[in-house]
């Protein structure tokens, strides 16, 4: 995991808008049928909506984050699906902790 993609990943506060409310998606989007928010994640169209923003720009940074590490991509059918990569922010928190 790259140190510098991740602090550029979350230097904008809509990718971490999008951490915080993958953090508890339950609280934060609808449910969606026949798929588990918290186990598969949400889908992009939700998390579009709810940043008021282009489906491409939301998806753009759903990317940024991804490549980070911080996220990560399930592909149901014609849906991407998003969700927080746990064991990866809790390495980059002791990365960060350690090093700085």
């Amino acid at each position: 995991m790259d140190t510098i993609e991740v602090f550029k990943a979350l230097s904008n506060e809509a990718r971490l808008q999008i951490l915080e409310w993958l953090k508890d998606p339950t609280a934060y989007f609808r449910p969606q049928e026949g798929v588990d928010l918290v186990e598969i994640g949400v889908c992009v169209s939700q998390i579009t909506e709810k940043l008021n923003m282009t489906q491409s720009t939301a998806s753009q940074y759903l990317s940024i984050l991804q490549r980070a590490g911080l996220v990560s991509a399930t592909r149901l059918g014609k849906w991407t699906y998003y969700k927080r990569d746990e064991e990866a922010i809790k390495k980059i928190t002791s990365n960060i902790q350690q090093n700085l």
